[in-house]
Formats: C-alpha cells, sequence, structure tokens
C-alpha cells in the first residue's frame, strides 16, 4: 500500500499544473528549446588529457529528440547529428568519443527499439515513434560509430587546419593538438541533418518550440585528476509551451534580436531569445590560495560564417570589444600602459577575438596587477559587413572558471548587465 501511495504521489508531482517559473529574454537556468554549449576543449592526442562532457535531460514526459551541432570557434558548421529521449530521460555525452574515436550516442524511438534495450521506456514515460523516424532517427549509427574520414574530418576543422570535407579551414590554429569549438542543441519535431541556417530548418518546422531542455557540461582531464564545470546556457523559445503563461517579450519579429537572427535574415522566425551582451565577473589570480581564473566566453559574430581559406581569416575576426575593465577590490580600475583616458580597456578591446574561447585572467590579454577584484565587459561591437539590424549590439555569454592549488574548482556564469530583448544599456561605464 505503501509503495502504491508513494508511485501515486509521483505521478501527481510530475503532472501537477505547477511548472518551472521561466523569463523569457532573463538568463536564468530553466528548461529551453534550445542549448547552448559556449565552449568545448578536446585533448586529441592524450587520451587521459582535457575532454568536455555534456548532459541533457528532457523534463517533459512527452519524449523528444535534441538536435546537435559542433561548430568551430570560428563558428563554422563542422557536424550535426540527432539524439532521440523518452520521457524523463538524460544522455551524457563525452567529446571525446565523438570526435575522436567516432563514438555517438546510441539510441532509438519505440519503433526501432521493439526490446526496450536501446532507449529503455521508464514508468512515466513517453516512448514513441518519432516523426522523421523513417531517417536519421531510427538508430542513425546502428553500431555506434562512423568512419574516419568524419573523425579526420571534425579533428582537421576543430584545430583550424585543412578539412577534405569542407575543402577549407574552419577554425584557429594553436598548433597543440587541443580540438575547440562550442555546441547548440535544439529541440526538434522530427530528425534531419540540417544546419540551423539551412532552408526549413526554422520555416519547415524542425525547430520545436517546446521549452523542455536542461543540462550541464565539465572539463575533465583525468591525468590531472581535475573538472569544472557548470550549467548549459538555457535559451528559450518565445512560445513558453513549457514555461506556462503569456511571455513577457515576444512573439519575436522581424527586426528584433534573436539567438539564430544571423542564419535566418534577422526575421525573428527562429522564435529564440537572445543573449545579453554585457556582463560583470569576479576574478581570482593568486594570493596564499594559488588562485587562478579563466574566463569562457561565446560571442555572436552576427554573421553567418561558412568555411574559408586556410591561409586567411573571416572578415570579422578578430572581434573587437566596446569596453573590458578589470577593478580590484579598492575599485581601482586597470589602466593599461599608455592610456590617456580612464577607465581603460584591455589589450586595446580584442581579448575575445574568436566566437569561442578560453582566456586566462592576469595575464595577457586581460593583464591586472590585482591578485582579486572583478571585470566589467561590454562585448557590444559592429561587425564588418554585417547585416544585423541592431548593430552594435552582439549578444555574448561569460563564465568564470576558478581553480586554487590544482586541487579545487569552480564554475560561474557571469551577471548579466543588460537585456537584448530591450537593446538597452543597463549598465554602462564609459
Amino acid at each position: 500500500m505503501r509503495k502504491l501511495t508513494l508511485a501515486l504521489l509521483a505521478i501527481v508531482c510530475l503532472t501537477a499544473g505547477s511548472t518551472a517559473m521561466a523569463e523569457l529574454c532573463a538568463a536564468d537556468p530553466v528548461p529551453a528549446a534550445t542549448l547552448l554549449l559556449p565552449y568545448f576543449e578536446v585533448d586529441l592526442q592524450d587520451p587521459n588529457g582535457i575532454t568536455t562532457l555534456f548532459s541533457v535531460t528532457n523534463a517533459s514526459a512527452s519524449a523528444a529528440v535534441f538536435h546537435v551541432v559542433l561548430w568551430s570557434d570560428l563558428s563554422v558548421p563542422v557536424l550535426d547529428f540527432d539524439v532521440y529521449l523518452t520521457g524523463y530521460d538524460t544522455q551524457v555525452i563525452n567529446l571525446r568519443d565523438i570526435i575522436v574515436n567516432g563514438v555517438f550516442p546510441r539510441t532509438a524511438d519505440d519503433g526501432a527499439d521493439t526490446t526496450d534495450t536501446i532507449s529503455p521506456q521508464g514508468p512515466l514515460s513517453q516512448d514513441i515513434n518519432f516523426p522523421g523516424s523513417t531517417g536519421p532517427c531510427v538508430e542513425a549509427f546502428p553500431v555506434g560509430s562512423i568512419g574516419s574520414i568524419y573523425t579526420t574530418h571534425m579533428q582537421a576543422a576543430l584545430t583550424g587546419t585543412f578539412s577534405p570535407l569542407l575543402g577549407g579551414c574552419a577554425g584557429q590554429v594553436f598548433g597543440d593538438n587541443i580540438a575547440r569549438g562550442y555546441a547548440t542543441l535544439d529541440s526538434v519535431t522530427q530528425c534531419s541533418l540540417l544546419f540551423p541556417g539551412d532552408a526549413g530548418y526554422f520555416a519547415g518546422g524542425i525547430a520545436d518550440t517546446r521549452n523542455i531542455l536542461f543540462g550541464d557540461y565539465q572539463y575533465v582531464n583525468p591525468s590531472q585528476n581535475f573538472a569544472q564545470g557548470e550549467s548549459m546556457v538555457s535559451i528559450e523559445s518565445s512560445s513558453r509551451s513549457f514555461s506556462g503563461g503569456p511571455a513577457a517579450y515576444g512573439p519575436f519579429v522581424a527586426g528584433d534580436y534573436t539567438f539564430y537572427g544571423r542564419y535566418v535574415g534577422w526575421t525573428g522566425i527562429d522564435q529564440r531569445e537572445p543573449l545579453p551582451s554585457m556582463w560583470g565577473v569576479r576574478y581570482n589570480t593568486g594570493g596564499a590560495a594559488s588562485a587562478g581564473t579563466d574566463l569562457i566566453v561565446w560571442r555572436d559574430s552576427t554573421r553567418a560564417q561558412g568555411t574559408f581559406a586556410c591561409n586567411a581569416r573571416p572578415p570579422w575576426f578578430p572581434l573587437a570589444s566596446n569596453n573590458v575593465i578589470a577593478f580590484d577590490e579598492e575599485e581601482n580600475p586597470y589602466q593599461a600602459p599608455g592610456c590617456t583616458v580612464s577607465p581603460c580597456s584591455i589589450d586595446e578591446g580584442t581579448p575575445f577575438p574568436a566566437e569561442a574561447q578560453r582566456v586566462a585572467v592576469g595575464v595577457d590579454p586581460i593583464f591586472t596587477p590585482a591578485e582579486s577584484g572583478w571585470i566589467y565587459l561590454n562585448l557590444n561591437t559592429a561587425v564588418l559587413g554585417s547585416q544585423n539590424p541592431n548593430i552594435p549590439l552582439a549578444q555574448s555569454w561569460v563564465v568564470a572558471i576558478g581553480s586554487s592549488e590544482g586541487r579545487f574548482s569552480y564554475g560561474a556564469n557571469a551577471t548579466a548587465l543588460n537585456n537584448l530583448c530591450v537593446g538597452g544599456d543597463v549598465i554602462l561605464i564609459p
């Protein structure tokens, strides 16, 4: 009797009318239609070197599919694939498995999983023949892996060298055999092999409007017995079908800044909230605890980027910054050498030149003599050739990854200081 009561209570709790209290256009960790992994790293040579893991959870009882796109650090789409989730399902993905070994998560909908052993159905979960399952949704990778042509392509594209599949280059060259980039994950209504910029992805209804996904990511370095992580960036659809209630902003219309605006001609058809563009974040660079802070910074160049010649760079590179100022704990701004106006920007306004990067605080290009304080980042910038009707606004995301003595770590999302849904600067330091 007690077990039956608990089971009934669980069903009531999961199906009750209470929903996640989210606010559209707020930088809050809630179920969303799109998730952003703002930056990843994978050591291509050392199997015990750094890698990036991420998890995605379906917060709905209904079955779902999320569409993963891996982008280079200069925002060239490199690879995409779909992952099926039953209701309340969670999938964990190690990017080393994909980029180095070509092993993908093995999932299947109900029709393809007749024994219910690939994607098992829980007692409270839906498991269906997902629309589009005659395509890549039915065990897109029946043996869980792909050929070396794709791993060679990914490794080249994500290290800035020539990719035979792309016929050119896609990222920066560091020469350290570390694959770098970022990832987007969209809830979709059917399986496909389209990128967000392809015709039909949004206009054809492939992209879902349900705000049902949440997740997290970790940078794991087994050789150092060390890990750091944070929650995935939640990007809500203005339909707010999961959050409930009318949207505070939206639906988005032509000319509005939306997350995928550059890929849909700034029509607003993607209906994804934009991220902020101004941030405040704490740092620690030394002291008795031997502390250190890295900033994970994702940026929007506001231009759709394709493959480029390997002896060139995209026309928008490097991305400038409106203002980046480091303060110590006595509110003194750091003034760069030769600065004649106070406060001064760091590194002539280009400390974050790419779309995805990890940058240490306390050394160039973000040198500050203070051991602790906070950094103001105004990452708005006008990009040459951009069709963004909201110039110079440019969305971004900032995360502080802290460490101490090589044993302790934390991840903390920076504090948003503005909101691009209304287009105004909340805090502006001249």
